[in-house]
Formats: structure tokens, C-alpha cells, sequence
């Protein structure tokens, strides 16, 4: 499993041949969207909706082998495409590398610059709930052990 580190870079480079056109940055993050796996209707419930966000984010997390594994689903195509990139970073990672993660793509493609101030909100608060998840997982780790 490549690191955080490693698949951010990878971002960075992909975003990197937009070349800062934000129509084809905007387009891009919708496709990545549509890419992600279809998330089962029976989890796009009041409780898996990320809180802080301006549209409809649903968000869940399981524990496999002490690597975490997320699902996802927006009811608008950018948000959805935005935590696509959230769900290719953390997927598969440990609770320990997630808490520890220092997200530095946003800064490296710009994102404030296609996203406004409401999304930005949403955003930070995907990654939020995706680290509250890291650290219930961590926690019941440290009680099991």
C-alpha cells in the first residue's frame, strides 16, 4: 500500500497537467467522482452524513486488519469528486498513519482557488470525520490489546 505521502505526490502531478485551468480542474474533480465505487444505499443514512457540509456528504469506515477502509458518497458531483481524492489517500491506511497525516496537496494544486470558502469548510470537515473515524478504531485497537 503506497503512503499518504506518496499518493498525495501523485495527485499533485495528475492535477499538475491541468495546467491551473479551473474549467478542466472543475471537470476533472466530477470525473474523479464518478469513478468512486457505488456506495450501498442502506449506509446513506442521517448518521454517515458528514456534519459541516454545504451539500450531502455520506461517509463510512471499517476496520480491516488494522487498515481502514471508506466509502463515500455526495448528492453533487464536485463534493463527490473531492472526497474521491479524501477516500484515495486514507483508503487502506492504518489509524495511526491517518491521525498523523499531514495533507499538503490541497496547498500544492490549489484548491482554494476552485473551491469556495463553503466547500473549503466541507472539505476540512470530511477530513475531520475520517480522522474522528482513525481514532475510534485506534482507541478500541488500544483497549483490545
Amino acid at each position: 500500500m503506497a503512503n499518504i505521502n506518496i499518493i498525495q505526490d501523485e495527485i499533485i502531478s495528475e492535477f499538475s497537467l491541468l495546467d491551473g485551468d479551473m474549467e478542466m480542474t472543475v471537470f476533472y474533480i466530477m470525473e474523479l467522482g464518478q469513478k468512486l465505487p457505488d456506495m450501498k444505499e442502506a449506509d446513506r443514512t442521517e448518521e454517515n452524513i458528514v456534519k459541516g457540509c454545504q451539500s450531502k456528504v455520506w461517509l463510512t469506515a471499517n476496520l480491516d486488519q488494522d487498515k481502514i477502509y471508506f466509502t463515500a458518497d455526495s448528492n453533487t458531483a464536485i463534493t463527490k469528486g473531492l472526497v474521491s481524492l479524501l477516500v484515495r489517500i486514507f483508503n487502506g491506511q492504518t489509524p495511526d498513519a491517518i491521525l498523523n497525516a499531514d495533507l499538503f496537496f490541497m496547498n500544492k494544486i490549489g484548491m482554494e482557488r476552485f473551491i469556495g470558502t463553503q466547500r473549503s469548510n466541507g472539505f476540512a470537515a470530511m477530513i475531520k470525520q475520517m480522522k474522528l473515524y482513525a481514532l475510534a478504531f485506534k482507541t478500541k485497537q488500544a483497549v483490545r490489546s
